[in-house]
């Protein structure tokens, strides 16, 4: 059997670590020549190691597959159009952005900072905004591409002391519809994987409660390797025919999720007052409520 991704040029954000790291080396595995991308900041986005990525491009390249190391930031215009650029110079096109560079600065919400909302929000939405940007004008000239962006049940379901990272997660999700949308007619595909792993990310998760320990200890259970054939697959030409979808990985299982559609409606002839719905719309709407759930409650049972 040929190697999905054989001949393909593949740009990996966030891909020194955890999931990115992953899915470089199985992306390299299946053919593709890889931009291996990430700043090597710590988890809040401080700092930056240019080591993460080149020992990434080592280890691809010890195994007899092609990479090069991007060490700019997708969160400047600037820096995330080198790494398409990287790619281009390297291997001469591109073929699929998987946006996964992500960083948090958990706070619960009345405690929250402008800086720290928006620095959430401008690496995980406006960098994933910037290289899909960048690398759209080359798909769109060769007719065709691939996008994978990651997001998070903490946007799509919600979780505590994570607006900026839900906010960031549910923005990636109506980009990618919207790049499905506007790109399909130039045969680009973009999709949404929220993916449960372990990674340093998650390892910031406070365990100030017993049930927040537990969940600790089942995310441990599910390791970042898990994810990777599911974002390749989404690169590969396997996926035609797949666009402007949202996939979950959680260990052995792979979820796809609804989105947001009408459920329930109500019509009243003369128009609406505010007693009028609170007396006819409200009711009839009660039971269809969506509960103030959390993620964990949701996904409440053990990974398989």
């Amino acid at each position: 059997m040929s190697r999905c991704l054989e001949g393909k040029v593949v740009v990996v954000t966030g891909a020194g670590r955890g999931i990115g790291r992953d899915v470089a080396l199985l992306a390299a595995s299946e053919g593709a020549s890889v931009v291996v991308n990430d700043l090597g900041g710590a988890a809040e986005g401080t700092g930056s190691d240019p080591g993460p990525a080149h020992e990434v491009v080592r280890e691809i390249e010890a195994a007899g597959g092609s990479a090069v190391a991007s060490t700019s930031s997708v969160a400047d215009e600037a820096d995330a159009a080198s790494i398409v650029e990287t790619a281009l110079a390297s291997f001469g096109r591109i073929d699929v952005v998987v946006n996964n560079a992500g960083i948090l600065r958990d706070r619960i919400f009345h405690q929250m900072t402008t800086e720290e909302f928006e620095a959430v929000v401008r690496v995980h939405l406006f960098g994933s905004f910037h290289v899909a940007r960048a690398a759209a004008i080359h798909f769109r000239k060769q007719e065709g591409g691939a996008f994978v962006h990651f997001t998070s049940t903490s946007g799509l379901i919600g979780n505590l002391g994570q607006a900026n990272y839900s906010a960031a997660k549910m923005g990636m999700v109506g980009l990618s519809r919207s790049i499905a949308l506007d790109m399909a007619r130039f045969d680009v595909r973009s999709n949404c994987i929220a993916p449960f792993a372990w990674s340093r990310l998650i390892g910031t998760i406070p365990t100030d409660s017993e049930a927040e320990a537990k969940r600790v200890e089942r995310f441990k259970t599910m390791s970042t390797e898990k994810v990777a054939p599911l974002a390749v697959f989404l690169a590969s030409e396997l996926a035609n025919g797949i666009t402007g979808q949202i996939f979950g990985v959680r260990r052995n299982e792979v979820f796809l999720f609804n989105q947001p559609r009408p459920i329930r409606s109500v019509h009243r002839g003369e128009g609406w007052s505010v007693e009028t719905l609170a007396e006819e719309m409200a009711p009839a709407f009660r039971s269809s409520l969506v509960p103030l759930e959390r993620s964990a409650d949701v996904f409440s049972w053990d990974p398989i």
